[in-house]
């Protein structure tokens, strides 16, 4: 019965030997929970996603064994790869809105674990058992149901990480063949790309726990030298924090007026242009207000992918300061395009094939 809390990946730097590997998903994840007409769909925190996806409910009713328990994620496909950002606009509150994007933008569900199967729970089972029997439940099954691809050949992993980017894909995935299902533990592993950028800061928001710099926010030229706002950075220690107020002090600006973000209130500005504080129902409340810097320093900062191409996918990791760039410098050109592989060549491949559950 619901909730089940997901197992978890940690990263690392390389892909481990000795393991089943498997794509890593740019969805949201998702437990399935099946008993005859019921269907319920889970999220990592636990709150139902039921509601947003009616098409995947059908389709999971008419697809998957009648009683069952299944892990995997909810993706949406565009023109060959993953679409994180129709995925989001799925979350709406208004149900005539999910129901037409239901019909504009359906999603998929793509399962990699089974969690139980009829009357037997199988938490307890190894993986590599949980696999062969989720395979055998969902042999032949069909769109918008798949089962996710996965080897025990790190060679074939290794071209996985390297072509799989360009349908969207975060990365790869290596869970130890011998493990139970351990639920909200960290107990796989995670590789993802991780590239660097040159950016210019350009702007900073307050930590909530006082006057310090809770993230960096960053920017890029597009090719009619707009500066657009491409995501921020985080992670620092609190006494980091503390020292960024002091060593940014010097180009902060006492309004946006002037600022190439100026008009970053105006809900329309958003429309053609990316700025900060886009007005988003995942916010709600949340103070969105940001201090203006004049955009006149360059960052090195970390990140995996880009969304789209235009925005980092994920929060950037910053590196060093780059006093040797002019911002001006710091344009989408640099930035590194995967090449483009179809997301049909993945999903679908039949799990028996012997290139991709070999073991």
């Amino acid at each position: 019965m619901p909730p089940v809390k997901p197992m978890l990946a940690k990263p690392v730097a390389r892909i481990p030997p000795g393991m089943q590997y498997e794509a890593k998903w740019d969805g949201f994840r998702a437990i399935v929970f099946r008993d005859g007409p019921e269907v319920e769909l889970g999220s990592r925190t636990g709150k139902p996603l039921t509601r947003y996806f009616p098409e995947l409910v059908a389709a999971l009713r008419e697809r998957v064994p009648e009683r069952c328990v299944l892990d995997g994620e909810i993706v949406i496909a565009r023109e060959g790869r993953l679409d994180f950002d129709a995925l989001t606009e799925r979350i709406h509150p208004a149900d005539s809105r999910v129901r037409t994007l239901a019909r504009r933008t359906p999603a998929s569900f793509v399962a990699f674990d089974l969690l139980a199967l009829d009357d037997a729970s199988l938490l307890d089972v190894v993986l590599e058992d949980r696999r062969a029997l989720l395979v055998r439940a969902l042999q032949g099954v069909t769109a918008p149901v798949h089962v996710a691809p996965a080897t025990r050949d790190v060679e074939v992993a290794g071209r996985w990480f390297e072509e799989y980017e360009g349908a969207g894909l975060d990365g790869v995935i290596a869970k130890p063949p011998g493990l139970p299902y351990r639920q909200d533990e960290r107990a796989m592993f995670k590789i993802k790309h991780e590239r660097t950028a040159d950016v210019v800061v350009a702007g900073y928001r307050l930590h909530k726990s006082g006057p310090v710099v809770g993230s960096l926010l960053l920017g890029l030229y597009d090719d009619g030298g707009r500066l657009q706002h491409v995501g921020v950075s985080a992670a620092f220690a609190m006494k980091r924090r503390a020292e960024l107020i002091e060593e940014l002090a010097p180009l902060r600006m006492d309004d946006a007026a002037g600022h190439p973000w100026a008009a970053w209130s105006d809900e329309a500005a958003h429309t053609s242009a990316r700025l900060p504080g886009a007005p988003s129902r995942w916010s709600g409340k949340k103070d969105l207000s940001w201090v203006p810097l004049r955009p006149e320093r360059v960052a090195e900062v970390a990140y995996d992918h880009m969304e789209n191409g235009a925005r980092f996918r994920h929060t950037a990791r910053f590196r060093r300061w780059r006093p040797d760039r002019a911002p001006h410098s710091c344009t989408y050109a640099q930035l590194e395009e995967p090449v483009r592989y179809d997301l049909a060549e993945i999903l679908g491949r039949p799990p028996g094939d012997a290139d991709v559950t070999a073991t």
